[in-house]
């Protein structure tokens, strides 16, 4: 009787008990399904584990290949190669990729890891990472020379 009398008095009087069991079960699963769009867990960890799958869907060597590429076209032509090799033969490639993870680890939130890995490994996210060494390309002699004049101006 008394459970009874809780049990109508929490939902419409025109509700079974079949019904309400039903709408507690959905309201369950409801809660349970928007768990993961409330975040996950953000910790060293969980950074780690997505800025690794940035790091496999966007590879520091595919980045550096692509930067020196762009930027030994800047260079006169008798000065190309050289600079590709000294690039791809003297670089620490394993010191750029644990200093990205690290800093990736202590900068972003394992949201803003996993919204990256997912934008770069996307088609549209690809196609702009392909872009990047001609930007980076563009832009270095613009930052090297800006670099000078302020480098110049602590000097006076």
């Amino acid at each position: 009787m008394y459970q009874k009398t809780i049990a109508s008095t929490c939902v419409l009087p025109y509700q079974s008990v079949n019904m309400k069991q039903k709408l507690l079960f959905l309201l369950i699963l409801a809660f349970c399904a928007s768990l993961p769009v409330l975040g996950a867990t953000d910790t060293p960890e969980t950074r780690r584990r997505e800025a690794e799958r940035y790091l496999q869907v966007n590879p520091p060597k595919a980045l550096l290949d692509d930067v020196v590429d762009k930027m030994a076209a800047n260079l006169p032509p008798e000065q190309r190669d050289q600079f590709k090799r000294v690039m791809t033969t003297q670089f620490d490639l394993a010191a750029l990729t644990k200093a990205s993870m690290d800093a990736m680890v202590k900068n972003f939130t394992t949201d803003e890891l996993k919204a990256l890995a997912d934008f770069y490994g996307s088609p549209i996210g690809k196609s702009a990472m392909q872009k990047v060494g001609a930007y980076m390309a563009d832009i270095m002699p613009a930052v090297q020379a800006e670099i000078m004049k302020a480098a110049a101006k602590m000097n006076h």
